[in-house]
């Protein structure tokens, strides 16, 4: 499924009161556990609201499921960011995950402008739906597009309890997969990886995923596979496989290892 969806450039503005809300659930202190930032210290800012419904099969639901399948209110602003990167002074990395944080234009055009005043590494986790032109380029893109493997299935329960429908399984469909924004950001922003998630067993979703990378001409070094799972126990599952396959065909591998530390805690 090729899809040419919500492509945003136009100028997104910049946030005016530091003191409103915002479309953010989560602020807190971290170390990167995916891909080529792994093992830095950073800034967490998880937005909420998603394009996307994304279901693993024995993998589970999106480990983030409260900003997706069933969304929280915001409850932090702009200061609040401020705050947390001035009590941690030795960190100087911003992480915007979510949800999908690139539905929130304004929010990370104001983040590009904080990092590049404070000399700010700035990480922002996306499906690759939407492209932002931000008055900077952002340091780097971490980009997991969702194929096949991560559709809805029909009459399986949410984590609260809601059962999924042609609905849900629709909206999440609409989404997947756009490679004009995807192409768009790559070009724009100063570095990306791309990060697939794969279970190791699904031949149908390597298919897809082999066909992105090819599309987006992207480096084998660029390309990092992650093991589907939301538990230690699906992890270890895809372990071995994953681990046999990147190391016969030369792309390298994310552990996800805060799933492994803390499982479903938040806030890690």
């Amino acid at each position: 499924m090729e899809q040419i969806v919500h492509v945003i450039n136009m100028s997104l503005g910049r946030i005016e009161d530091y003191s409103k809300n915002l479309p953010i659930v989560e602020i807190y202190t971290a170390v990167q556990s995916e891909g080529s930032r792994a093992g830095y210290p950073t800034v967490v800012i998880r937005t909420t609201g998603c394009t996307h419904r994304c279901y693993f099969g024995e993998g589970g639901w999106c480990d983030s499921w409260y900003t997706s399948i069933h969304p929280e209110k915001g409850q932090y602003n702009f200061n609040d960011i401020i705050d947390t990167y001035k009590k941690n002074p030795h960190i100087k990395e911003m992480m915007l995950t979510g949800g999908s944080p690139t539905m929130h234009g304004k929010l990370v055009n104001e983040l590009t402008h904080f990092a590049h005043e404070n000399d700010i590494f700035i990480t922002i986790e996306t499906e690759g739906s939407h492209f932002l032109a931000t008055d900077y380029p952002i340091n780097l893109l971490s980009i997991s597009p969702k194929f096949s493997n991560s559709v809805p299935v029909l009459g399986v329960e949410t984590p609260q309890g809601s059962i999924t429908d042609e609905k849900m399984i629709k909206r999440h469909n609409k989404f997947r997969l756009n490679y004009d924004a995807m192409s768009k950001s790559i070009t724009y922003h100063s570095d990306y990886h791309l990060k697939p998630v794969w279970d190791g067993k699904d031949e149908g979703a390597l298919e897809e995923i082999l066909n992105c990378i090819k599309l987006l001409d992207v480096p084998q070094d660029k390309v990092w596979f992650m093991p589907a799972g939301d538990s230690r126990e699906a992890l270890f599952k895809s372990y071995p496989i994953l681990f046999d396959w990147v190391r016969d065909n030369g792309y390298r591998m994310t552990w996800r290892p805060h799933i492994i530390a803390f499982e479903d805690q938040r806030e890690v």
